[in-house]
């Protein structure tokens, strides 16, 4: 059987969320180990999950991308919110992922979001402004050495057309530049895109084979669910439920109110 549904920007960091907790290594890690959420848009629909309540999204940000014309002073509230750091499905108050990442042992998992995707490669690209390298700089070595899990939650919107380790390569040869250029950091790990949520949460199998559209469709995708009926059928209903899911710019507006 196969179904058609289209999914936008918002609603697919809403079914994403969901994919990330139903992961079996998460799971695992919320039993025994430590669950890290960093700060970003699609990582505020994760902790939504695990918390089991709403949360005010739009100051659980990180670095972010707003049109040339549209400056994020006036729709970002403040203060700023941290990472959330849980051991053993336990919220760990006045805790950084910097800490936290010390403690790591295998089967430990931080949840980190990207800027770009490359997912015929599995290479996700995280946009770096910070001098020291920002938040995967100061994780990354801590995860890796100690066999712990990074999760990559990632919406098919950010697919982009190049290699990413090209890129990387091409930024280190030019000493100049016009305007602020934020370095980017490839990465790999356990990536979860619209694709790897539908299948974990129904069996289905998704094909990303259209993007974009008008009235708020901007940025969505287009997927083609094809399985067995009960598959299907499962995450249709699934993707119809989440249908609605208010857009970032939204949410802004709620949060100044």
């Amino acid at each position: 059987m196969q179904a058609d549904v289209v999914l936008t920007v918002s609603e697919s960091k809403r079914l994403i969320a969901k994919g990330v907790v139903a992961l079996p290594c998460l799971k695992r890690a919320w039993e025994n180990g430590y669950v890290v959420v960093c700060t970003g848009t699609t990582n505020a629909f994760v902790a939504e999950e695990l918390l089991g309540e709403p949360m005010v999204k739009p100051p659980f940000l990180t670095g972010h991308t707003t049109p040339a014309k549209v400056p994020s002073a006036g729709y970002i509230p403040s203060p700023m919110k941290t990472d959330l750091v849980f051991k053993n499905g336990q919220l760990v108050e006045d805790m950084s992922k910097f800490d936290a990442v010390k403690d790591f042992a295998a089967g430990d998992v931080l949840i980190k979001g990207a800027n770009a995707l490359n997912y015929e490669q599995q290479v996700a690209g995280v946009l770096i402004g910070h001098p020291e390298g920002g938040t995967v700089g100061g994780v990354l070595g801590p995860v890796i050495a100690r066999k712990a899990t990074l999760v990559i939650p990632c919406g098919l919107e950010k697919e982009v057309a190049c290699d990413l380790l090209e890129v990387q390569r091409l930024q280190g040869q030019f000493d100049e530049q016009l305007n602020g250029v934020p370095s980017l950091w490839p990465v790999t790990g356990e990536i979860v895109t619209e694709i790897e949520a539908l299948q974990v949460l129904t069996g289905c199998d998704a094909i990303h084979y259209s993007s974009g559209g008008i009235l708020g469709a901007e940025g969505a995708v287009r997927l083609l669910l094809t399985g067995s009926a009960e598959s299907v059928k499962a995450a249709l209903a699934l993707c119809q439920s989440i249908h609605g899911e208010p857009s970032f710019l939204e949410q802004c507006e709620a949060a100044r109110v």
